[in-house]
């Protein structure tokens, strides 16, 4: 036995769709033709890491830098993330290089430390 579907009933015509051709299939201002742009981001990224969603904020920032980054058009949201990001990957890799850094010097006293205790004795 099976369910009656919540939704309502199609209107599509599909016996109509099914016998359209190519060539009947004409685009409009509302439905244009797919541009590459378009058909890349419907590409599934596969064996890619999933790409981390992004959160809504409220961000106070310079008015000059703002109004910078709006004057370059659509997008201008996606380049100031892409700004930010890079700046915290280069944080994080300097931390990174400075922790290494201390790590070796802090080695380094400490053999230091254990040659001065051994000739002592």
């Amino acid at each position: 036995m099976s369910k009656k579907s919540s939704s309502r009933t199609s209107q599509t015509n599909w016996a109509r769709l099914r016998a359209m051709q190519d060539s009947d299939i004409h685009a409009t201002q509302e439905h244009p033709e797919a541009d590459p742009a378009h058909l890349v981001r419907g590409i599934v990224r596969v064996g890619l890491k999933p790409v981390p969603r992004k959160k809504a904020i409220s961000l106070r920032v310079d008015g000059d830098v703002l109004e910078w980054f709006r004057s370059q058009g659509t997008g201008w949201q996606t380049r100031m993330n892409a700004v930010l990001k890079a700046f915290k990957d280069a944080w994080e890799a300097e931390t990174r290089g400075a922790i290494a850094i201390g790590r070796n010097n802090r080695t380094r006293r400490s053999r230091r430390a254990a040659r001065r205790k051994r000739t002592a004795a």
